[in-house]
């Protein structure tokens, strides 16, 4: 979740003594874009424990199979709804975080030089992380320990906390990724320091239309998913002590923050994402093309599934489907607030400045709010409703506050 800035006109000189473009105002399509991927990711996972396919709760956080990571409270009743909400959601809300945050690192790399860089990126992305491990991921766990029947006592619970082997961090595993692809494009304008320049030239060499662009993430994409996938189980997740990733995506993510990065170098907001570009006046097309791919890729998972195709070729199928639906959803994303979040809308202020506090607290207010409502007799899309929005109103309000604190206001 990167600070939004953009390229402009005028340049300044770099740490290399090369023309770069100056800061220029803020990015508000960008900007308010990011708050709605936010505002998505507290829906996501406040939908989570009301799916169908949402997992019994677990005896013990050592029990096996340990899915209560990724679903701390698991409720009885269901909205098949937020079966499509999270299937959608899933397919393309993180690469296009990766690839916003992706779109301001050259200009701000070569800007400040590698060490100011850096130094921000950690600040911004590497304090709230080791913070949110003592604190915001045993907060949000606790009530998936409550769960399993076992004594209430926090030191039962600092037991089994201890003894899982790992460090479960729920949604702050974004921050510590993002910051090591941070850390890769310092190392690569470090060893080329024309590597910025050099991504402008291919890309726009190649992709001079929002079709040739679309169709190069997606080939990008398909050659670091696809073998992933075939790999791993594409739903499967790598944990190192406190650093999670989800294994089958890591270089498709990767793929998605490099392409962001070299659009960046060139000015993207003056060339194809521009309020009046072609982009943003077809954003209704994108809107279509984002529905059909996700319609296709529902049909092949559950033809695959239902018909009991071999798994090389259903997993082969899926994941091509995969990397279609999730280009075409980002680029309709990226369309629409093109055309519409060019300008500043005064009542959405407060939720972009905000953004990066409800992401990092509302996986508290989420898992909580989910365990007081295990018990009241309400439809499984009401709860998904009041979690949804008494996270989000609880997430914002604390983060508000905080900012206030000057100290806290540099981090988030």
């Amino acid at each position: 979740m990167t600070a939004i800035t953009y390229t402009a006109t005028s340049t300044i000189k770099n740490t290399h003594g090369i023309d770069l473009p100056a800061q220029r105002p803020y990015n508000f399509a960008a900007g308010y874009l990011r708050a709605f991927l936010t505002v998505l990711v507290v829906l996501f996972h406040a939908a989570l424990a009301y799916t169908s396919f949402a997992p019994p709760p677990p005896r013990s956080l050592l029990a096996q199979p340990r899915l209560w990571p990724a679903f701390p409270v698991v409720d009885k009743h269901h909205w098949a709804g937020f079966d499509a909400i999270v299937g959608l959601s899933d397919v393309f809300f993180m690469s296009l975080l990766f690839f916003l945050s992706g779109l301001f690192v050259s200009n701000s790399l070569q800007r400040k030089g590698a060490g100011m860089f850096l130094r921000a990126r950690a600040l911004r992305l590497g304090i709230p992380f080791l913070l949110s491990l003592p604190v915001l991921a045993p907060l949000a766990y606790f009530p998936s320990y409550l769960m399993t029947g076992s004594p209430v006592s926090l030191g039962a619970f600092g037991k089994q906390w201890l003894s899982l082997g790992f460090w479960p961090n729920g949604p702050a595993w974004f921050l510590s990724v993002l910051l090591a692809f941070d850390c890769l494009a310092i190392a690569l304008f470090a060893k080329f320091p024309h590597a910025g320049n050099f991504l402008s030239h291919v890309l726009s060499s190649v992709c001079r239309t929002p079709a040739k662009l679309f169709g190069t993430v997606v080939a990008v994409s398909a050659l670091t998913y696809v073998p992933m996938a075939l790999a791993f189980n594409p739903l499967s997740w790598t944990t190192v002590g406190p650093f999670t990733f989800q294994t089958s995506r890591l270089l498709h993510y990767a793929a998605y923050f490099l392409i962001a990065v070299g659009l960046g170098t060139f000015g993207f907001d003056r060339t194809l994402f521009a309020s009046d570009g072609p982009l943003a006046k077809r954003w209704l097309r994108w809107l279509g093309i984002a529905s059909g791919a996700f319609t296709v890729q529902t049909a092949v998972v559950v033809i695959a599934v239902s018909a009991h195709t071999a798994p090389l070729l259903g997993t082969t199928l899926a994941s091509f489907a995969f990397v279609l639906s999730c280009g075409a959803a980002s680029f309709a994303c990226l369309a629409f607030f093109a055309r519409f979040g060019a300008r500043r809308f005064c009542m959405f202020d407060s939720l972009r400045d905000n953004a990066y506090g409800i992401y990092l607290f509302h996986y508290v207010f989420v898992s909580w709010l989910q365990y007081t409502l295990l018990r009241a007799a309400l439809p499984g899309a009401t709860k998904g409703l009041l979690v949804f929005l008494g996270a989000l109103a609880l997430s914002w309000a604390t983060a508000a506050a905080l900012r206030r604190i000057p100290a806290i206001a540099r981090l988030i």
